[in-house]
């Protein structure tokens, strides 16, 4: 839920300041700045809670500890890279196919009830999937609309 508010109200804000500032509504900017900044919280996660990320990774897949890391870095990057218009587009694909990869995560994370704060397993559970999932759709179709579509 907090990835969500932040990316609204970043929106809003740069939205509101966007119009007096610059004379005219900049929605590609509101739009992206927003995804950089929800990716930028999202990644403080992988530093503030690596041991509850390392936990949402199914057992296969090895050196989780620097996956997580190199997963958080990546958010920031990709997220600072949105602010790049020329790089934009080809950001917007490298984030979508990052989101479709991580999402596994998410619902190996629910089957295993990953509380990432407290890094237990005493999460919610599968339900939170009904809210996980069109969350993820959300920012798929939030970066294809700001950063590749542009309508």
């Amino acid at each position: 839920m907090k990835p969500i508010i932040i990316l609204i109200s970043v929106f809003t804000l740069a939205l509101l300041v966007s119009r007096p500032v610059m004379g005219d509504w900049q929605l590609i900017l509101a739009g992206n700045l927003a995804m950089c900044c929800m990716l930028c919280f999202t990644a403080l996660g992988h530093f503030l809670f690596p041991k509850g990320m390392v936990m949402m990774i199914p057992r296969v897949i090895p050196f989780k500890k620097a996956v997580v890391y190199i997963t958080g870095v990546a958010e920031i990057v990709m997220g600072i890279l949105l602010l790049a218009p020329s790089l934009r587009e080809m950001t917007g694909w490298v984030i979508i196919i990052f989101f479709l990869l991580i999402f596994p995560a998410n619902i190996y994370a629910a089957i295993k009830h990953v509380d990432l704060e407290k890094a237990t397993y005493s999460g919610p559970g599968p339900g939170y999937l009904w809210f996980r999932v069109p969350e993820q759709l959300l920012f798929i179709a939030w970066v294809y609309f700001f950063s590749i579509a542009v309508f």
